[in-house]
């Protein structure tokens, strides 16, 4: 394994992460509050996450953990995991302190709160999700270049959605263009970190059964997200077909990506 190996497989992954930072330009299409496209925006949100959790990852991690446990086994672990992922992700949400029922927003003002936890959320999911993506991007390229472009045009494809669902509640509850491009772009970081890590730490470690568990578990946690934070508040701030049209066009748009390189 030489090093010039080593630093096209890192570039792939860095092109990979970085990608979400093309997602979080979307909260500079927008002037002034517009409910309709926050609402729209949220709702396509959704739709990534909630298709490419249960459309790619879930059965990534099912192929990981059956392949190793048995299909009974396996597939028990990945159900126990993606539940386990939705535990995790609820017992934060409780413990995180809210100043007003996350499930009531009125005005704009009173709904900010709400907003930046869920832009919070949904960046905390993202950072764990790409972390093995990184991974998985850096050792395909490794094995085969070929192999490792497909990858990181699929990833790229995947992350500039997932920009948007971190970098548009969070610029609409701060108003800040610049904090909610940072805090997407630094999300999307975790890729090549995952890389790096990987390759010099867990790279002994990891197994198909922790890749499995980890990516269940991920699959988990946005499902919740998108379920208990996106869509609630993408019907507060927008009427139910605006949010719902929205969620209809992110599957799509992933199911395009995903036909495409497949």
């Amino acid at each position: 394994m030489d090093l010039s190996s080593i630093l096209f497989a890192f570039a792939l992954t860095l092109f990979a992460g970085l990608s979400t930072g093309i997602g979080s330009l979307v909260a500079f299409l927008s002037k002034k509050f517009d409910p309709r496209f926050l609402a729209g925006s949220l709702g396509f949100s959704a739709g990534v996450m909630i298709y490419v959790s249960l459309v790619e990852i879930f059965f990534k991690a099912k192929d990981s953990l059956t392949e190793i446990h048995g299909m009974r086994l396996g597939y028990f672990l990945t159900v126990l995991a993606f539940f386990g992922g939705i535990a995790v992700i609820a017992v934060i949400d409780r413990l995180v302190p809210s100043y007003e029922n996350p499930h009531e927003l009125g005005t704009l003002d009173n709904g900010k709160k709400k907003l930046l936890r869920m832009g919070l959320f949904s960046a905390l999911a993202i950072t764990i999700h790409n972390f093995p993506e990184g991974l998985a991007t850096f050792i395909g390229a490794l094995e085969d270049p070929a192999l490792g472009i497909s990858i990181a045009i699929a990833i790229a494809i995947h992350n500039i959605p997932e920009g948007m669902a971190v970098s548009v509640p969070i610029y609409y509850s701060t108003g800040s263009r610049k904090k909610a491009f940072i805090l997407s772009f630094l999300s999307g970081l975790a890729e090549p970190v995952g890389a790096i890590v990987g390759f010099f730490i867990l790279l002994a470690f990891m197994s198909e059964t922790v890749f499995g568990i980890v990516f269940a578990s991920v699959a988990g946690i946005m499902v919740y997200i998108s379920l208990d934070e996106l869509l609630p508040t993408a019907e507060k701030y927008g009427k139910h077909h605006i949010a719902i049209y929205g969620l209809i066009a992110g599957m799509v748009v992933m199911a395009i990506s995903l036909l495409l390189l497949a």
